[in-house]
């Protein structure tokens, strides 16, 4: 199987977040949804693409709206994520709601920590 896009594992995580959250497990989700609990899983794990009337079902058994389905700001602080691309993505969704100047503060304020960072390590080496 191709591998998934980012976004695409990114929205199955917060799927899983937010059924686990609702204390609901893969196959009573998918029997309120009518979809294969085979499904739900692939789709948490990001292993295929979900058409938008199967999100829609999902959505509605899970009774949340595409807002709450897009919004991940949450779940980098509740999930122990280990792909890079991934935070980046999550790092991304939060920043794109920020005002400009708020950005730009984060990116100096990431340098800077960077700077500091590999001056660590760098004096670590000697």
């Amino acid at each position: 199987m191709a591998t998934s896009s980012n976004f695409i594992r990114l929205v199955g995580e917060h799927l899983r977040l937010v059924r686990e959250t609702k204390g609901i497990n893969q196959e009573d989700l998918a029997a309120k949804a009518g979809i294969a609990r085979a499904r739900i899983s692939e789709i948490e794990n990001g292993k295929g693409n979900a058409t938008l009337g199967t999100v829609e079902k999902i959505m509605d058994a899970l009774e949340i709206t595409p807002v709450e389905l897009f919004n991940f700001q949450n779940l980098s602080d509740t999930m122990d994520i280990t792909d890079k691309k991934l935070l980046i993505d999550i790092h991304r969704s939060l920043l794109l709601e920020r005002d400009l100047n708020e950005i730009q503060y984060v990116i100096n304020t990431t340098r800077e920590f960077l700077r500091t960072v590999d001056k660590k390590v760098d004096y670590g080496k000697k």
